[in-house]
């Protein structure tokens, strides 16, 4: 069950003029419409597949504040709950158009964390920590997060710090041989503590949830109440799944979302972004 969310006392006048970011026709806003692009196949699989996502960050951010894509924005996120994430990954795998490409920790080892990435094959997303060619896949994504329950924060903090450094050094991020090294010999310890951790958990209330471990280390904590039950948001003209209560979830990741931060605040990720000319890609 959902319900529909209504942007009413949240979303105020905004005057200022961002179509020098993603005005039509700019390489931004055609790779805005890409990862919306990618964000409706995703959408059509849960939906297919019974598998409950929302959409998470800065894009439910740009849902709420703009009713889309905040105006610099070049990446999109959605979250899904943990139980849920190898479902959901059978099924992308089995399902996307050929246009798209699916990539997790487990195909592509350059990736630093653990997440599932859906990429347009016909493009080149530089992200500045791989060079052309360095991945099967480097084209626009969108990032697909996975959420467990935790039994603290200070717990989820300290395992992850450990669980997450082994795991990008092991996978070679920094190239250093002696960090490489006591990565493999911390490793087993930092897997016991993770299993620690999730069995410390099976006797709470379970209703804390943060990214799972090794996942992208985000300050977001979030009751499972105010993600669930979940609603509905218009996002680029269209309706996406969002948490219910999204203005209590925006609030624990941003404060005061609302506000428009100073043009130097404005950050994209991508360095470049490459698009090739092509008219298969349904932006209707």
């Amino acid at each position: 069950m959902y319900s529909i969310c209504i942007n009413t006392e949240k979303v105020s006048m905004i005057e200022e003029d961002f179509s020098c970011y993603n005005g039509e026709g700019t390489v931004l806003r055609k790779a805005q419409l890409i990862m919306l692009n990618i964000l409706v196949e995703v959408d059509k699989i849960c939906k297919r597949y019974n598998i409950p996502y929302w959409i998470d960050y800065g894009t439910l951010l740009g849902a709420v504040r703009h009713k889309g894509f905040i105006p610099w924005d070049d990446d999109l996120d959605i979250s899904v709950l943990k139980k849920d994430y190898k479902r959901l990954s059978d099924a992308l795998k089995k399902e996307l158009p050929d246009h798209l490409a699916y990539q997790d920790w487990k195909n592509e080892r350059r990736l630093t964390f653990k997440v599932i990435k859906v990429r347009d094959r016909n493009s080149y997303y530089d992200d500045g920590l791989t060079k052309k060619g360095e991945m099967v896949h480097q084209g626009i994504f969108i990032d697909i997060f996975a959420v467990e329950p935790i039994p603290s924060v200070r717990i989820k903090k300290m395992v992850d710090f450990l669980y997450g450094r082994c795991l990008r050094r092991l996978r070679k991020v920094n190239e250093n041989k002696t960090e490489f090294l006591i990565a493999i010999l911390i490793w087993p310890l930092a897997i016991t503590l993770v299993g620690f951790s999730r069995f410390i958990t099976l006797f709470t209330n379970r209703k804390l949830l943060a990214n799972i471990y090794g996942g992208l280390n985000l300050p977001a904590y979030h009751s499972k109440d105010t993600i669930f039950p979940l609603c509905k948001i218009e996002f680029e003209g269209k309706e996406f799944f969002a948490p219910g209560n999204y203005d209590q979830h925006l609030r624990e990741i941003y404060g005061d979302y609302m506000k428009i931060p100073p043009r130097d605040k404005r950050i994209t990720h991508a360095l470049s972004i490459e698009l090739q000319d092509n008219n298969a890609y349904n932006y209707g």
